[in-house]
C-alpha cells in the first residue's frame, strides 16, 4: 500500500471511531446550479476569506453545523449511486481550509474509489497558485486532493465582478478549471461547460 493510501485508510478508520475534524452546513441532493450535470452538493463549515457579499456568511464559523461523519459520507455516496446523478460538489464554507482539508482527503478518496465514473467539482476562494507545491495554502493533503477531484472553480468572491449570467461562478474572475488537464500540462487548464466532455469521459450517468 502507498503512502497515499496507507494515510487515507488510516483516517476512514478514525473516523470508523466516531470522531470528526469538519462540520458541515448542509448537503443539497438533486443541485443543477453548483456543477455539470445533476449533483450532490456538500456544503462545508469554516472559511476565513470572509468575501463581500457572500451568500452564505453563516458558514464561516468551522463551529456552525454538524459533524461530518461516516454516516453523512454513506448518504452522500448512496446519493450519488443513481445513473441520473452525475456526481459530487463540494463547497461552503470553504473546502481548501487546512482543517477542512484533512477531512476531506480521505472522503474524496473513498468517493473515487467507490464511484470511479461520477465526477468531483470543488469551489473554493483560494487561486490554483496558491494550492500548488510550495504556495501559501498547500498543505500535506492538497495534492492528494487535487488529484482526486475533476474540476476546481478557484477564486474569492468578488461583489464588484459579480455576474449573473455566468454559468457555474459568481464573479468574472474565478476560473473553472479541468484539474486532471491542468496537472497534466503544469499550468491551468480551462474547462469548456458547454461541451458534453465537461461530464468527463464516460463518467456522467454511469453510476448503478
Amino acid at each position: 500500500m502507498g503512502a497515499t493510501a496507507a494515510r487515507s485508510a488510516e483516517r476512514f478508520a478514525v473516523r470508523q471511531n466516531g470522531e470528526t475534524t469538519m462540520n458541515y452546513a448542509n448537503v443539497k441532493y438533486c443541485d443543477i446550479a453548483n456543477g455539470v450535470g445533476v449533483r450532490t452538493s456538500l456544503f462545508v463549515s469554516g472559511c476565513t476569506h470572509h468575501c463581500k457579499g457572500c451568500f452564505q456568511p453563516e458558514t464561516w464559523a468551522f463551529s456552525y453545523g454538524e459533524p461530518f461523519t461516516r454516516d453523512v459520507e454513506d448518504a452522500i455516496i448512496e446519493s450519488c449511486n443513481h445513473n441520473h446523478i452525475a456526481g459530487l460538489t463540494v463547497l461552503g464554507g470553504e473546502p481548501m481550509e487546512p482543517e477542512n482539508q484533512e477531512a476531506l482527503e480521505p472522503f474524496l478518496a473513498r468517493f473515487k474509489q467507490e464511484l470511479p465514473d461520477k465526477t468531483i467539482w470543488v469551489y473554493t476562494g483560494d487561486s490554483w497558485e496558491d494550492l500548488m507545491v510550495g504556495g501559501p495554502r498547500c498543505t500535506v493533503d492538497t495534492p492528494n486532493i487535487l488529484s482526486h477531484i475533476d474540476v476546481l472553480v478557484d477564486g474569492l468572491f468578488v461583489e464588484e465582478l459579480k455576474d449573473i449570467t455566468l454559468r457555474f461562478r459568481g464573479s468574472s474572475n474565478q476560473r473553472i478549471i479541468d484539474v486532471p488537464a491542468s496537472l497534466a500540462a503544469g499550468a491551468v487548464q480551462l474547462l469548456d461547460t458547454n461541451t458534453s466532455s465537461a461530464l468527463g469521459p464516460e463518467r456522467a450517468g454511469q453510476g448503478a
